[in-house]
């Protein structure tokens, strides 16, 4: 008998805020399949108040607010079977964060979970990573956000280790890392990827998203370290209204890319890997998959 459900996963992020809703098909023998039906994105950049000053603003509670009552209304209109909200660094590192948690659940009657950076990692690393990646190859997953970037290391179709670092675009360009955590991130990856002769670098994201689409590469082709390399200049190379103009980038997307290219090279030059795959998956697949999950286990 065929089975259809529709599940909402949202991520509050430092940079932005998102919904994706996806219907969940299950045919008689055949696998299950995964369609996103819905993304919505919103810029609040919650990390621009948390980042510099420690607590997320009454205008960005605001914007928040009335962010999750359009989300709700989403999904109620799509009748989600199940959702699940995730908060990530800038609500977790906030010292209003849970009391803005609160008032979201009071206001919007959705209830945000504040989800620590292993578990970030943990979420993204159940998403459909295996079916996209060569099992005889080692690859490093970098998913830089806005308030830390996630790595995790695949081997032979096994997660190796996985670390979060308070290492993201949002803070970067408030200047509010050290080097000591650009040293940290960069040991932890040589430490990680030395026992292997090979490495081979995913990106997710939605900075690695825009500068792969404006490649107009093939689906499943990945990015070499000289195009990344090349784009960075590029980036560096124009003002901001000209990145908006030039590049057709939004305007909160126009700041972070820079910050996000130099993690992501960063990152390909301590693990020596040569090229990049952008399979397009994040924190709300990883969340859409383990609402799957706990469904197939209240059924078991």
């Amino acid at each position: 008998m065929l089975s259809i459900k529709k599940f909402a996963a949202i991520d509050i992020g430092s940079n932005a805020v998102r919904l994706l809703i996806s219907t969940v098909t299950e045919p008689d023998n055949k696998p299950v399949t995964f369609k996103k039906t819905s993304l919505v994105r919103v810029p609040i950049r919650l990390g621009q108040d948390v980042f510099t000053k420690s607590y997320i603003s009454d205008e960005s509670t605001e914007r928040m607010i009335d962010t999750m009552k359009a989300f709700s209304l989403l999904m109620k209109s799509h009748r989600i079977d199940a959702y699940r909200a995730c908060a990530t660094s800038a609500m977790r590192d906030a010292k209003n964060g849970k009391a803005v948690a609160e008032k979201i659940a009071s206001e919007c009657k959705i209830d945000i979970e504040i989800i620590d950076g292993s578990d970030e990692a943990s979420i993204i690393a159940a998403t459909d990573l295996h079916t996209l990646v060569d099992n005889n190859k080692t690859y490093l997953y970098v998913d830089v956000g806005g308030g830390s970037t996630e790595f995790t290391l695949f081997s032979e179709g096994k997660t190796i280790e996985s670390k979060s670092f308070k290492l993201g675009t949002v803070r970067i360009l408030n200047n509010t890392i050290t080097e000591e955590v650009w040293s940290e991130a960069e040991q932890w990856i040589k430490d990680i990827t030395k026992p292997y002769s090979r490495i081979e670098m995913v990106g997710s994201g939605g900075n690695i998203n825009n500068i792969f689409k404006s490649s107009n590469k093939k689906l499943g082709k990945p990015l070499s370290y000289f195009y990344l390399s090349s784009y960075y200049q590029l980036l560096n190379s124009l003002t901001f209204e000209e990145r908006i103009s030039e590049l057709s980038l939004n305007e909160d997307r126009a700041d972070v890319i820079i910050p996000a290219t130099k993690i992501y090279l960063s990152a390909m030059k301590w693990s020596k890997s040569k090229s990049v795959h952008v399979p397009k998956i994040g924190l709300v697949d990883g969340i859409i998959k383990s609402l799957y999950q706990n469904m197939k286990l209240v059924k078991a």
